[in-house]
């Protein structure tokens, strides 16, 4: 730090912040700049830096509605709001002084927000225990803290990982539903990833169609499709043919006739 920087000290000289985030930075300066103009520069050298905001508001660049400078009692107060990644780079904090402005460097670097632990929860309602009548059921995965963040659905099933989705949502029906494994959704961004609960299917009847099956998912209600299954059940057994019943009916009739005929010989 060179002598005429000890005029001007901040509380940080790196800033580490996230996308969508902001920053305060605090800087104290002597008293004999009390009513010289504090201003935010960006560029790598002192010489040739953009003002992008200033005491006196006199700056005005596509960066000054993000930026603030408040000059308040030997301290400045830089605020820069709605963080993007190209905000990355050199800056500096500076005292409007005859012949030779004091200035500090400040780096800062601007990340993805780490993400947090996805949810998962479904559309439909899971109450009206439409999977009991082999209805589709789409389920979305989300988070409350992360940015640029991609989805993804994997199948978990004997130490296997399987993709089934590059999407938020993912929907379930006859014709994937399986009942070895869970289900579970990966958020991820260049920063960190983070696994959701585990969701379960139990399949009751498997058919491609009019099949049975029940979703269980942490935080929804739980439910079964037992009166589902005795009517499926009541219809499979109502189905088989008469033709075979009709047919052993017929046999004592038919043994009947052919002892009759054996006596009348």
């Amino acid at each position: 730090m060179s002598p005429e920087s000890l005029q001007l000290r901040c509380d940080r000289r790196t800033i580490i912040a996230h996308v969508g985030g902001e920053f305060l930075l605090t800087c104290t300066f002597e008293n004999s700049f009390y009513f010289n103009k504090k201003y935010w520069c960006r560029g790598a050298s002192r010489d040739s830096c953009e003002i992008l905001a200033d005491s006196e508001g006199v700056a005005r660049t596509k960066y000054t509605h993000r930026s603030h400078v408040v000059d308040y009692q030997k301290r400045v107060f830089v605020k820069v709001t709605n963080l993007q990644i190209d905000d990355s780079g050199e800056y500096w904090v500076g005292i409007d002084k005859v012949y030779s402005d004091i200035m500090v460097s400040v780096t800062l670097h601007v990340t993805q927000a780490p993400v947090s632990k996805p949810k998962v929860w479904p559309l439909n309602s899971l109450e009206d225990r439409s999977t009991c009548w082999g209805q589709p059921v789409t389920v979305r995965c989300g988070l409350s803290i992360g940015t640029d963040v991609q989805y993804t659905w994997y199948y978990h099933s004997h130490n296997k990982e399987i993709a089934l989705s590059s999407s938020s949502d993912l929907t379930l029906h006859c014709g994937t539903v399986k009942n070895e494994g869970g289900h579970y959704c990966l958020a991820s961004n260049d920063v960190s990833s983070e696994k959701s609960d585990f969701l379960s299917v139990q399949v009751l009847q498997p058919a491609d169609t009019n099949c049975i099956y029940a979703v269980r998912l942490e935080g929804q209600p739980t439910y079964d499709c037992a009166d589902r299954m005795s009517t499926a059940a009541a219809t499979t057994k109502a189905a088989v043919p008469t033709t075979c019943q009709n047919t052993i009916d017929q046999l004592p009739q038919i043994n009947q006739t052919e002892e009759d005929f054996f006596f009348s010989r």
